[in-house]
């Protein structure tokens, strides 16, 4: 549909794609999990498909043949393929810039109309990155499963669970860790125990030179460490604490990780709630073609003097490593 004044449209077009890096920087700038799988080169973009396959590589005991022999003795040499892949659904959010006709008028001035524009782009990308963000907390359920898979599913409080099409009931591999305080110490964490308790869950995902690398945690559980460790007045992580973040350093199971704050105001980490992430084997993947960018054309309703522009977001967060994963709740 051709519109009276075509030059609104394209104000609004350009103004959304001159911001889309912007509100994909301001995505994973402001998310910690975000911001270091970007530093791994594990944002990754993909280009097409209906879903996305996560090799990984996994030991099937049952067609496990490797072994010692002696001699002339025969070697099993049954096929064994022990490579497959999770796989993952892209999940699509969206927000919509307005402006009515008589806006149109009032703002006639194209100096006028682009500040008028420009601020409405902005608030759609932070509606958008914000309800993004909310569900990378979540377990793919939220808003009749068209939300985002996120650590809830991939991290779970029932490791045998299904995700990323594996089942870990069946294939235990694919099981995280999910520990309470209660389990570990026999009582809910305090300050006296949670370095114990984390120390625990780190060294149980340890494998080689594998190990967690980042603590996201809630307000209730960093708040426990951050207690723990106020009598010495050490180790805050001057990396995440230089990018923004409430962080502090831990040290155990034969390296370091950085804990941040995932909750307080904005924040979208369940409070008791610690998660123990091996970021190497977790990805965040948007399409290409749709990231923060402009959905199609201008929309005009019948009835309606007003222009609609949709703005949208596909991807998905993956994983290829469950099991290097660990949740722990303070309680």
């Amino acid at each position: 549909m051709a519109f009276a004044n075509s030059a609104i449209s394209d104000i609004i077009a350009t103004t959304i794609e001159s911001r889309t890096r912007a509100a994909q920087d301001n995505l994973t700038n402001n998310n910690a999990l975000l911001m270091r799988l970007k530093e791994r080169g594990n944002v990754k973009t993909i280009s097409g498909g209906s879903s996305i396959l996560e090799e990984i590589f996994y030991n099937d005991p049952n067609t496990n043949f490797a072994n010692s022999y002696s001699g002339y003795e025969t070697i099993n040499i049954s096929p064994d393929s022990p490579i497959s892949a999770s796989q993952w659904t892209l999940k699509n959010y969206a927000d919509s810039v307005t402006i009515s006709g008589p806006e149109m008028l009032q703002n006639s001035g194209k100096e006028q109309m682009i500040d008028l524009i420009a601020t409405r782009v902005e608030v759609a990308q932070a509606r958008l990155a914000n309800k993004i963000d909310y569900d990378l907390h979540g377990d793919g359920t939220g808003n009749g499963g068209k939300a985002l898979v996120g650590l809830a599913a991939i991290i779970s409080t029932t490791p045998a669970s299904t995700v990323g099409g594996i089942d870990g009931s069946t294939w235990t591999f694919w099981q995280n860790g999910s520990y309470t305080g209660t389990g570990l110490t026999g009582a809910a964490l305090t300050t006296s125990t949670i370095q114990s308790a984390m120390n625990s869950v780190a060294l149980s995902r340890v494998r080689g030179n594998d190990r967690p690398d980042l603590i996201y945690a809630g307000t209730t559980a960093y708040s426990l460490y951050l207690g723990s460790l106020q009598s010495i007045q050490r180790i805050t992580d001057e990396k995440m604490g230089a990018a923004g973040f409430t962080a502090i350093k831990y040290y155990g199971s034969g390296g370091s990780a950085d804990v941040v704050l995932g909750g307080g105001i904005g924040g979208n980490q369940t409070a008791t709630r610690m998660d123990f992430i091996n970021t190497k084997y977790l990805k965040f993947r948007p399409h290409k073609d749709r990231n923060f960018v402009a959905i199609g054309g201008d929309r005009q309703a019948v009835n309606q003097d007003a222009i609609v522009r949709l703005m949208g977001w596909s991807g998905a967060l993956t994983t290829s490593g469950r099991q290097f994963q660990a949740t722990l709740s303070t309680l």
